[in-house]
């Protein structure tokens, strides 16, 4: 694992703050700013920041407010929250008049994690928990204890924007291991991308977005259909009780604007 921050969760927090600015924005994130090194902030002040990967943009706004809709639903069962891959997540802030009572886990790489605290200075703790983890050498289990994370407890577990950049054993180790952390009542939520089945070149230009991403070494490395996330989980646990499409996510929350095609957001039941 490269021992630098990662760049893509900054254009995703990029992406969120634009969305902030927008009149008709799905949501607003106050704090997404404020994690932007300067060409980013720059950019932000431009009229061009609205033109920036905009069906890219759209999708990464509504996954976000679908799994902000999800947790905030699930609330009255859940004792803790685990941030799993946090990057410059800001929802421990953003809802922390409902989230103060429980602790919320933010697990990430050492660099990704420096960087953010570098960016937090004024913002409260809160009930944030600070868990710095190598994916490559540390069990997610052990960094937990270690921080205070109950087993056995209902927890909602959020696992957003990373499964794509693993293996498929690590996906499933990751998610099994999720269940047997969380106890009865345990919640996830998580996205997902797969190739689009449809030989047009607009869609075989979208399946190459993978090799690019291989430039900026974080490549796509797993993907799974929509139509069998449902019986995959399954296999390993969880119940799936929503599957959010672009055009779900589309016609929830974003009108006529049009998200990226090849990414999906799943919600699950710990069975």
């Amino acid at each position: 694992m490269n021992d630098r921050p990662s760049r893509t969760a900054e254009v995703v927090c990029f992406m969120r703050a634009v969305e902030t600015l927008r009149a008709d924005g799905v949501l607003r994130d106050p704090f997404a700013a404020g994690f932007l090194d300067l060409p980013l902030r720059t950019l932000l002040r431009t009229p061009a920041a609205r033109l920036f990967l905009p069906t890219l943009s759209a999708y990464i706004a509504a996954r976000h407010r679908c799994i902000d809709d999800a947790l905030l639903g699930a609330l009255d069962g859940i004792e803790q929250v685990v941030l799993l891959g946090a990057g410059y997540d800001s929802r421990a802030w953003r809802f922390a008049d409902v989230l103060a009572a429980r602790p919320v886990f933010e697990v990430d790489h050492p660099a990704t994690q420096g960087r953010k605290l570098k960016r937090l200075a004024g913002l409260p703790a809160g009930s944030v928990r600070r868990v710095p983890i190598d994916f490559q050498t540390q069990a997610i289990a052990d960094v937990l204890a270690a921080a205070g994370f109950e087993q056995g407890r209902p927890t909602f577990f959020v696992w957003e924007g990373v499964s794509m950049y693993l293996r498929r054993d690590a996906v499933r180790g990751t998610l099994d291991t999720l269940r047997a952390l969380g106890g009865p009542g345990s919640k996830l939520a998580m996205d997902f991308w797969f190739f689009t089945d449809d030989p047009s070149a607009v869609a075989t230009a979208q399946r190459g977005v993978a090799n690019l991403l291989s430039l900026v070494g974080e490549p796509i490395t797993f993907a799974l259909h929509p139509a069998d996330a449902p019986d995959w989980l399954t296999g390993l646990g969880w119940r799936v009780t929503d599957v959010a499409d672009a055009e779900t996510l589309r016609r929830r929350y974003l009108g006529a604007r049009v998200p990226w095609p090849d990414n999906y957001v799943v919600v699950a039941d710990r069975i």
